[in-house]
């Protein structure tokens, strides 16, 4: 009795946290089918009548085409470059002789601790003396600040866990590091590399401080710059807004979905031991 008790309370919290974590998604799905008359109902009630207008408005009235764009090249160029540069560092300190591995871990550890809005003033003079305001390649470089450390951390625990039989077997066979980095450990932790990408491109593609600060036309914006434009004078476009938030939210979804096994496999496989 005790058992099936503790299992039903189990169940019951359990449904409590993934209704809390789903009811905000759902209240916008339900908000985004509304007539602007009726969106004012709390808790949302189902629409009495089903409309698309809000969908049609943002690909019609706004850039949302350009925001989308500007998102995706963005994010996918800080997701590459550093699961690249990520891999190559943390397959350095965890495969060959550096002294003062931990030091360099607790420093790469340390940058992504500094708030957003502590470095944004000194990065922001640096963009602009580079040439790189409004531009992908300024957000790109501002991005990696917190993705790449990020990266480093994710994928060194999976090279540290690799047998160091694969490699001694490599360097017989002739191959330097970067030839036994390339061919030999990245394929193996392909769990890792999903992980650290998806983690990397998601908090890209929901970064609004930077975006916001080094860029000022639609050409450079990305979606959450373009979101928090959409609020005018004197009217706030709820309805507009809550389509706009679950047209950029399903390709997240959709890339968890399509990655959830090595996603799984990736959170848990990178664990060090000892």
């Amino acid at each position: 009795m005790k058992g099936s008790t503790k299992q039903c309370l189990v169940i019951l919290l359990a449904c409590g946290i993934v209704a809390f974590q789903v009811m905000p998604f759902i209240w916008q799905i339900i908000t985004s089918f509304k007539l602007d008359k009726d969106i004012s109902s709390i808790p949302p009630i189902l629409p009495s009548e089903i409309t698309w207008i809000h969908y049609l408005r943002i690909f019609e009235n706004t850039q949302f085409y350009k925001y989308v764009l500007n998102s995706t090249i963005v994010a996918i160029g800080v997701t590459l470059l550093c699961l690249f540069i990520g891999s190559l560092a943390a397959y350095g300190l965890a495969r060959m002789p550096i002294k003062g591995k931990g030091i360099i871990l607790a420093l790469f550890l340390s940058t992504s601790m500094f708030p957003q809005i502590s470095v944004v003033t000194p990065l922001y003079n640096l963009i602009q003396q580079l040439g790189l305001y409004n531009t992908h390649t300024g957000l790109i470089l501002s991005y990696m600040l917190f993705g790449l450390p990020l990266s480093v951390w994710i994928l060194y625990g999976f090279f540290k866990n690799l047998p160091s039989e694969l490699e001694e077997a490599a360097f017989v066979d002739g191959c330097g590091y970067f030839r036994t980095y390339w061919q030999i450990c990245l394929p193996l932790i392909a769990p890792g590399l999903v992980t650290a990408g998806l983690l990397v491109f998601i908090a890209s593609w929901n970064e609004f401080l930077f975006a916001l600060t080094f860029t000022n036309n639609v050409e450079a914006q990305t979606i959450p710059v373009g979101f928090a434009m959409m609020p005018q004078a004197f009217f706030v476009p709820w309805g507009d807004m809550a389509a706009t938030s679950i047209l950029v939210t399903l390709p997240l979804i959709l890339l968890v979905l399509v990655f959830e096994k090595k996603l799984t496999k990736g959170i848990t496989g990178g664990a060090v031991k000892g």
